[in-house]
Order: C-alpha cells, then structure tokens, then sequence
C-alpha cells in the first residue's frame, strides 16, 4: 500500500493534524475504497440521503451530502472506517449543508449501515484502542488534559454563563415507565442556564444533598456544582485531572464567597479518602474506560458513609452495541476523548452488583434534552468561529469540533444515545 499527499486544503496545517496529510492509495487500497463506495451507496440510497460532486443540485435541490474530493473520501473510509469519515470532514473532502440533521439519518440506522457479512468480520478490520490511552493512573491525567485542558476561553465561547459541560435539563414533566421514568421533550425557547442549574439541583436533590452533608464530587467541571451544593449548607470535595478547570473552578468558587465550605483538588478518584454522606458525578464515569468501572463504583462504595447516597449522570447506548464496540478505536476516542467509552445501564447494574454494595434504585432519562444541549452548543461555537481563531486554533479544528457536535448531537436525536440520572443507595443487610 502505498500513501499520497492529500490535495491543498485551504487552512489545513499538516504539522498540526499529521493524520490528514496523506491517505492509502495502491491496489489493496483501491479495493477496499471501491467496497467502502459501494456500502456508502446503497446505504445513502436505502437512507433516502442524496449525495453530489462539488456541489451539483440533485433533483433541483442542494444535496445533503457533498463529496469535494470522492477519492480522498472513499479512500480514507475504506482504509480507515468511521475514523477515515470523521477525517475526510475534517479536511474538507466532504461536506454536508445540515451535518447534524445527515448524521442524525445515519446514526438512526448505525446497526444497519453495513452489510451483515461486514458486521461479521467487525474484529478483522476495525482498529483497536491503543494501551498508551487506557485510563490508568498514569494515562488519566494526560487523556484529560488532551480535551479539558485546551482552553477555558474555548469552553466560554459556546458554554452558557454556568459552564456547564453536560446535558441540561429543560423541563421535569415525565412519563413514568416501569423501572425507569423519562422526561419529556424539551419546549422550545428555553433558557440554556436555567436549564443547566435544573439538572444540577435535580441531581442535588436525588444524592439527598442539604446543610451538613459531606459531599465528594468526582469531576468538578469549572465548579457550578459544587457552588450550588455549598449552598444548600453542604461540605463540598471536589476532584479533577484538569489544571485548567481546577483553576477556574477554585476563582468561581472564591467569588461567590464559598471557599471556605469547598475544596477542589487535582486528584485522581482512585487516590480519594475520607467518608462522605453522598457522592455526585457528571458524565464522567465515560472517561473511566470500562476496564475500570468496577474499580470506579468500588471507589465510591469504599468512600461512602453506611446511610449514604449517590447520584450520577451518564451518557448510555445500548448494551448489545456496548459489547459489540467496546474492543473499537473510534474517531471520538483519536480525537476528542482518549481512553473513554459509554456504557449501558445494564453494565453498570452487572458492575455494581458484582463488585459493590451498591443497588441502583432510581433512572431517569432525557436523551432528547441533550440533543437539544448540543444544537445550542453548536450553534453557540459557530457564531463564535472568528474568537475561536483568535486564540490560536485553525480552521481545522473548527471544523472537527463542529463535527463532533453535530455527531453527539445525532447520537441523540436519532435515540442511539441516552443520558440518565442514576441513583444508588447501599444493599440492606
């Protein structure tokens, strides 16, 4: 197999996104990329999706998706898979005039997308993580540095003024179904901060969090929780990989006058001690890694009081895609979340009951309010493209961060992805 520099790319800088800078060309990558265009044919076809060459109408309409540079294209996927497809957008060899609504058709299809017999050979082809990002001691600090350490400026120009990095909660109304209730669709129009503040008090309210409690945050964000459940009066031990976080978080902390009642430390959660009447944590349990979930929830069972409580929120898929991907280097994982992976609720209920003393006792879901979180963030961060720039990133990243934006945004409004609140209380004797 031999490799070609890729076309001139207005913006693209080579030494920055090494990747970009060649794809595979000769004859085995020839095959592979006239296979991936067959797939990608039919599946469009089946799909409904139209699909131009430099940006021709089809049918007397723009095309939902535009191939600029198809060999480049198809050759990255058939050498690269899903990978190869985040790549290809990010150097401009494909566009799509609505990315989030032609992903979200994708995604709402993802089991289907290939051919069964593809499906079948999954594990001959597909790339596996490799061990330098699993989410040991010693990795987790690097692999959260390479997403939360970019810049507080970058995260303060699509987040709303709580920075809050997380689903956001639109309304409670609910329907209650049998082990499990699910919020309705959020309304229209509403207020992106009120609605973060919302999740973070529902979840206060599920870990029991009042005056006196002893709380330990694992993930602090840039420290809206923990303000918010100082407070209410609570005792508040935050902990966090990300310098840059832990800084912003401590000045937030310190302008609302509440430092005294609020730690936040650079620590790793397996490096915490103490006792605490509750434990709360945000969409952190994905950067764990699932060779670590046992050690994750015997963590928090080794640190919580004998009354305690604990609430989490997580993004989920469901648990046969979970099994079926959970060996799989994805496109989210090389760039955006090393060493991370989703679960399933049914995993963290195995894990919990095997390893722990603790019992899920309540589920709420609202995967339909993180579509509606991420349409804002999105929107948000592409007003904000030119200060983006302005702090020293280029147009490629720009468009990967879009991408991967619109690509969460799809897993969620098409119902691969879910978000819940869990809550956990102690086995009875």
């Amino acid at each position: 197999m031999t490799i070609v520099s890729t076309p001139a790319t207005p913006g693209l800088d080579l030494v920055r996104w090494p990747a970009l800078a060649s794809y595979p060309r000769g004859p085995r990558a020839r095959l592979a990329a006239a296979v991936a265009r067959q797939v990608f044919v039919q599946a469009t076809h089946r799909l409904g999706l139209t699909v131009s060459y430099d940006g021709e109408l089809v049918a007397g309409r723009r095309a939902d998706l535009v191939l600029h540079r198809p060999e480049e294209f198809f050759s990255r996927i058939g050498g690269h898979g899903l990978i190869g497809f985040g790549e290809s957008y990010m150097s401009g060899a494909w566009d799509a005039p609505d990315l989030a609504g032609t992903l979200t058709v994708l995604c709402s299809q993802i089991n289907d997308l290939l051919p069964r017999w593809m499906q079948r050979l999954r594990a001959a082809y597909v790339a596996r993580p490799p061990r330098s990002q699993r989410s040991t001691t010693q990795n987790s600090r690097k692999n959260i540095a390479h997403h939360y350490d970019l810049s507080n400026d970058l995260f303060a120009t699509f987040l709303d003024p709580t920075l809050s990095y997380s689903s956001a909660m639109f309304g409670t109304d609910e329907i209650t179904g049998a082990d499990h209730s699910r919020l309705l669709p959020p309304a229209p129009g509403a207020d992106l901060a009120a609605a973060q503040a919302r999740k973070i008090e529902r979840i206060l309210d599920a870990a029991g969090v009042r005056a006196g409690t002893r709380l330990l945050e694992i993930g602090t964000g840039w420290g809206e929780l923990a303000i918010r459940a100082a407070r209410r009066g609570a005792t508040v031990c935050s902990v966090t990989l990300s310098r840059e976080q832990q800084a912003l978080a401590v000045e937030r902390i310190a302008a609302a006058g509440l430092s005294d009642s609020v730690t936040v430390e650079l620590l790793d959660y397996r490096e915490v001690t103490g006792s605490y009447d509750a434990v709360v944590s945000v969409e952190m349990v994905e950067a764990v890694g699932h060779q670590y979930w046992a050690t994750y929830f015997q963590t928090i069972d080794r640190l919580l009081a004998p009354d305690g409580t604990v609430a989490i929120q997580t993004i989920t898929m469901p648990h046969e895609q979970m099994l079926a991907t959970r060996s799989t280097w994805t496109w989210i994982n090389k760039y955006i979340f090393p060493g991370g992976f989703l679960p399933s609720v049914t995993a963290i209920d195995e894990v919990t009951r095997a390893h722990t003393s603790l019992r899920l006792t309540g589920r709420t879901a609202f995967g339909a309010h993180y579509a509606e979180t991420l349409r804002r963030w999105d929107e948000a961060f592409l007003a904000a493209r030119e200060g983006v720039l302005g702090l020293g990133f280029d147009e490629t990243f720009v468009r990967l961060w879009h991408f991967y934006l619109a690509y969460s945004r799809a897993g969620f409004a098409s119902g691969y992805l879910d978000v819940q609140q869990l809550t956990f209380t102690r086995e009875a004797p």
